[in-house]
């Protein structure tokens, strides 16, 4: 298959990644001066034919360009569920209390989805659930839930209300 030579993935796509990247930050910084695409291409052109020419920098950027396809898709991801929380009080929106536990649960959700993914999921587990005893996870249990007894009593009856 043509996605796994590695001709399209060890060069056209650093490539590409490059050439695309600093041209658009050519064209957005008009530092070679405005309206020039022309100039602006063949400095991006000439990076990015180096990046391929030195075997370092292009291991470099290889070995980004799938964490950085990860981090795009969380983010993705992550602005989905966020749009999905309404924004706005009264009738139409949600009171401002249950917005944030709305985005807590979001952002949860998402450290528990790459936790579940990557196998730094089943590292933490084995190091933390699989080395210790259940009586350590009962105190646990036990002192968070006195924490946030103690906070529902200190915050009283604001909860509702913004500060």
């Amino acid at each position: 298959m043509i996605f796994n030579n590695p001709i399209f993935t060890e060069m056209i796509l650093p490539f590409l990644l490059i050439f695309v990247v600093i041209f658009a930050i050519l064209q957005k910084s008009k530092i070679l001066g405005d309206g020039k695409k022309q100039i602006d291409s063949l400095v991006a052109l000439a990076i990015a034919l180096l990046l391929i020419g030195v075997p370092d920098a292009r291991n470099i950027v290889t070995g980004i360009i799938p964490w950085l396809a990860v981090g795009i898709v969380v983010l993705l991801m992550y602005f989905l569920l966020y749009g999905f929380i309404p924004e706005g009080e009264g009738s139409k929106g949600m009171p401002k209390w249950m917005r944030n536990m709305i985005y807590l649960v979001v952002i949860l959700f998402v450290v528990v989805v790459l936790f579940t993914v990557t196998p730094l999921g089943g590292m933490i587990y084995d190091f933390v659930i699989a080395g210790t005893s259940s009586e350590v996870w009962i105190n646990v249990i036990m002192i968070a839930v006195i924490v946030a007894v103690i906070g529902v009593a200190v915050k009283g009856g604001s909860w509702g209300k913004d500060d």
